[in-house]
């Protein structure tokens, strides 16, 4: 019997909506994806990331590490050097990020189009 089996339904319907909303942010499918088999710094980071700022690439990286789908080393160095990598969890979010964005690619013509005819029957 899984975890959400053994709670009440809302709270596990709770619990899936939290964390849609985690891979469901803009921000972490594109720090996922600039973290694709490579560990980086946190300004190497944010140049893959462009054109997010420093504050939300800070606030997106904490909630990727609570969520276990990043790791944040820090090595005593002077200055301190922090690297960012994906944990196996952040792995297997990246093989869906990517099959999302191919998805995307493959249908982003049509949905543009489809826009346009919606925007000018409402015009």
């Amino acid at each position: 019997m899984s975890d959400l089996e053994t709670r009440r339904p809302e709270e596990g319907l709770a619990l899936v909506r939290s964390v849609l909303d985690r891979v469901g942010d803009k921000w972490a499918v594109i720090v996922v994806c600039a973290l694709a088999g490579r560990t980086r710094r946190f300004n190497e980071l944010r140049r893959a990331c462009l054109p997010i700022n420093q504050r939300m690439l800070s606030t997106t990286l904490r909630a990727l590490e609570r969520d276990g789908l990043v790791t944040r080393t820090l090595h005593p160095t002077v200055p301190p050097r922090v690297e960012y990598a994906l944990t196996p969890r952040g792995l297997s979010f990246l093989a869906v990020a990517r099959e999302l964005a191919g998805w995307a690619e493959q249908n982003h013509v049509g949905i543009e189009r489809s826009r346009a005819d919606y925007d000018a029957r409402d015009a």
